[in-house]
Formats: structure tokens, sequence, C-alpha cells
């Protein structure tokens, strides 16, 4: 099997569609804050300050994660390079728990009582993102059909 048949190749089952749609559902609004300033973003000008300020690393840094979250939430969607996408999702999340929330334990900041939020939505991302890089992008899925048209050739 060469790398473009690894890439593609998923077994034609609606649990992977399922996490690959609802994951890319979830991530498009961030996304589309940091890129388009939708949702009550402050677009990029303002996501990248935000994030040299807060995280200390520089900006274009900044825009890699715009990158994931946008496009990548948009070809998860639609199952296109879904472990590609899958894998940076989860090396982004990775990074987000280590550089921001892990001093502040595992729950979300529901009560308001804390400094900033907890890293259980982040756990449940990076599951998913791992799922999908293991099993690939499901039914419905640009990835399936581009699996067919290889063995085609």
């Amino acid at each position: 099997m060469d790398i473009k048949q690894r890439l593609y190749h998923t077994p034609n089952t609606w649990s992977l569609t399922i996490v690959r749609i609802f994951l890319g559902l979830v991530l498009f609004p961030h996304g589309a804050q940091k890129l388009l300033g939708w949702f009550g973003g402050h677009g990029p000008a303002g996501f990248t300050g935000a994030f040299e300020q807060m995280s200390g690393l520089p900006g274009i840094l900044g825009w890699l994660v715009i990158i994931i979250e946008f496009f990548g939430s948009l070809c998860l969607i639609l199952g296109l390079w879904t472990r590609i996408w899958a894998f940076l999702v989860l090396c982004l999340f990775v990074g987000i728990v280590l550089t921001v929330h892990l001093p502040y334990g595992f729950f979300m900041n529901w009560g308001g009582n804390q400094a900033g939020e907890g890293y259980e939505y982040h756990l449940l991302v990076i599951g998913m993102a791992w799922a999908l890089i293991v099993g690939g992008a499901g039914y419905l899925s640009i990835d399936r059909t581009l699996a067919a048209r290889e063995r085609t050739y």
C-alpha cells in the first residue's frame, strides 16, 4: 500500500463520519473567529497580537493556529485529507493544553471561580482527532472517493 492509499483508505462506517463532521463543526467557529472576525472574534490581527502576548510565541505560529482551525475544520467536514488535518488538530490541542490550560486543572471554569479554563474540552478534541488519525474519514468523505479512484488506476 503506497502513501496515498494509506492516507485515503477508510472503512465504510458512519461512526468515523460522525466524529469527523462534529469535530469540524466544533472547530469551525473558533477558526472563523480568528480568520474572519465572525462569532465575536477579533480577526487575524487581534488574534495574532493576543497570541503573541499570551504565549510569548511569534505571530507566525498564530497564523498556523488560524489555518489549522479554519481550513482544517472545513476539510474535516468534507473528509478531505482527514488524517493529516486530524494530526495537525491533535498537535495543536496538545500544545494548547501544555502552554495554556494545564495549570488550571482538568475541569472547565463553569463557575467562573478560577483564573482560566481547564483542559477537559481539549482532551475530547484530542480523542476525536486520534480516532480519525487511526480510522480515517469514514463514509461520505472525499478521502473515500479518492481511495476508490486510486484503486481503479
